[in-house]
């Protein structure tokens, strides 16, 4: 992948400010990758880009539209939902999330599909609707308040789009979350997305889910099996590029029955509210080694601390800053598990930035949060599932809890009482 775009780095300036912003700079694609995995349910593998599926779906499943995706029924390997009990501890909750969630030739999709297996971890995909799009037809897409076919991102080559096809697939079949990161990624300028209106984040929604929905047509591919699922039924949340433009997407997102939103521009480790109906997860400020100020819980926020404008830092300070990161992630972790049991929201993308160390970093840091009891390593949208079955007092006492902050009493008698008259309830969540 090429350097992300000249603007420069839209995350932390060194300061006692730096936990205030956050995102990520335009990436640029390019190479070729084909993908193969072998997950505990029906999958497609094989090696560049080849299945060795059959494309054609199962007489059970409904396609939908040019058979780009279908409805094959609920996800499989799905949480059982259970609501806390009087004076219970809550589980630790870590969300691993993903920005555009492309597949390129550093294979980074299949390296933490692998890595979730192995820990029973689910995750969040957000991708972005324009990697399923091939440059040749760029002009399909219309963004907001930009000319025709832009893309600060860029466009896949056609091996990656068919390599991301392959990976999403295989992540909903083993139980990840499929979101949405839109699609051009525009910060800046006078079509950046902080300027949007709630009526240009429809139109982008539109043109993201019908990017996935047409795959078929747009690619020409037919030796594919459609994606297992109906998009707009999976779509319920999403993160905007470089965390702009939430207070105008909110009410779009509200009426489109989306549950959550990921693109707050950073928030405290402290149990989420809602705005606009939506549960409210933003990353967070965790604390940063050897700095005097929190970072946000994102790899491009490590970096933007690190190498500032670079991605290609001074490679005699890779270990340093790879530790730092990691560290970062788990002081983190540890503050919340160790005191108010916030959830932990921790965002990255796919590249190999700084010669890769923040994806080496997030994958030691999710192999030691994951030795930890009562740790469960899930997605957003099961997240939201969670905190929809809980006892509405019983999150309002938990909001009460300050970064870092242990219940007066122990967990026992600080929830001991907080229940309201509604029944008990043991559901597995939606799909």
């Amino acid at each position: 992948m090429r350097d992300i775009s000249r603007r420069g780095v839209l995350g932390l300036a060194a300061g006692a400010a730096a936990a205030g912003l956050a995102g990520c700079a335009g990436h640029r694609p390019g190479g070729g990758h084909g993908a193969a995995g072998a997950p505990p349910t029906p999958s497609v593998s094989g090696s560049k880009g080849r299945p060795s599926a059959s494309a054609s779906p199962s007489p059970s499943v409904r396609t939908i539209g040019d058979g780009s995706t279908a409805d094959t029924g609920p996800q499989p390997h799905q949480p059982v939902v259970e609501r806390l009990e009087p004076g219970q501890t809550p589980p630790q909750f870590v969300v691993f999330s993903w920005d555009g969630a492309g597949e390129l030739d550093n294979g980074l999709f299949e390296r933490f599909r692998k890595i979730a297996l192995e820990h029973d971890a689910k995750m969040t995909f957000f991708l972005s609707g324009v990697y399923l799009l091939p440059e040749s037809k760029k002009r399909l897409y219309k963004p907001p308040r930009n000319r025709v076919g832009a893309c600060d991102i860029g466009y896949l080559t056609d091996a990656h789009i068919r390599a991301t096809l392959q990976q999403v697939r295989l992540a909903w079949l083993e139980g990840h979350e499929i979101g949405t990161h839109f699609n051009g990624h525009f910060c800046a300028g006078s079509g950046s997305v902080g300027r949007w209106s709630p009526a240009d984040w429809r139109d982008e929604i539109e043109q993201a889910v019908g990017f996935v929905e047409n795959w078929r047509t747009h690619t020409g591919f037919t030796d594919l099996p459609p994606l297992p699922f109906d998009y707009r039924k999976e779509l319920v949340g999403g993160r905007t590029p470089c965390l702009l433009g939430q207070s105008s997407l909110l009410p779009t997102a509200a009426g489109l029955g989306w549950r959550y939103d990921a693109s707050g521009p950073g928030g405290s480790q402290m149990w989420p509210g809602r705005k606009h109906g939506l549960w409210d997860l933003p990353l967070q400020a965790i604390p940063f080694p050897g700095r005097s100020f929190e970072v946000l819980s994102m790899d491009y926020n490590m970096l933007a601390n690190q190498s500032v404008n670079s991605t290609r830092g001074n490679p005699a300070h890779y270990p340093a800053w790879q530790r730092q990161a990691r560290d970062a992630y788990l002081a983190g972790f540890r503050r919340a598990y160790e005191t108010n049991r916030a959830p932990l929201f921790i965002g990255n993308h796919f590249e190999q930035w700084n010669g890769g160390i923040y994806m080496d970093a997030v994958e030691e840091a999710l192999r030691r949060i994951a030795d930890h009891q009562d740790v469960r390593l899930v997605s957003f949208r099961q997240f939201a599932d969670w905190l929809d079955a809980q006892d509405p007092a019983v999150l309002e006492k938990l909001r009460t809890l300050g970064p870092g902050q242990r219940p007066a009493g122990g967990w026992r008698r600080f929830l001991a009482q907080e229940r309201s008259l509604s029944p008990s309830s043991s559901t597995t969540s939606p799909s």
